[in-house]
């Protein structure tokens, strides 16, 4: 369901799921101190844009969980809500189960994107 899934999830909803990944990292590349912040959000922005046949995994030390603090308070609480409401709402259909798991995959991670790496 790879191929599949992600040409699907990118027509009807990865298109706006990433690119709101996008746009926050454009607003953290505003400030030189947030580069780094505006540079993990274009990471995920991949992921989110096509996330069928990709695992993520948590890890990460002090720093990561200082920079996932500061990233909860400032912009990881919206696009959590944003994917989570999603995900319940494709959840009612037997058919948007998969796309619903993928959108709360994606909330998980947009509560803590620092530590976390994707695997292919």
């Amino acid at each position: 369901m790879g191929c599949l899934g992600n040409i699907l999830w990118f027509i009807f909803g990865g298109f706006v799921s990433g690119l709101s990944w996008v746009l926050v990292g454009c607003l953290w590349c505003i400030t030189i101190i947030g580069i780094p912040v505006g540079i993990q959000c274009f990471k995920l922005a991949g992921l989110s844009f096509f996330p069928f046949g990709k695992e993520v995994e948590y890890g990460g030390g002090a720093g990561s969980l200082l920079l996932n603090i500061i990233w909860l308070l400032v912009s990881g609480i919206p696009l959590a809500i944003g994917s989570a409401v999603i995900g319940v709402i494709l959840c009612i259909t037997i058919i948007g189960i998969p796309f619903g798991l993928q959108h709360f995959k994606i909330a998980k991670l947009a509560l803590m994107p620092f530590g976390a790496t994707v695997r292919h």
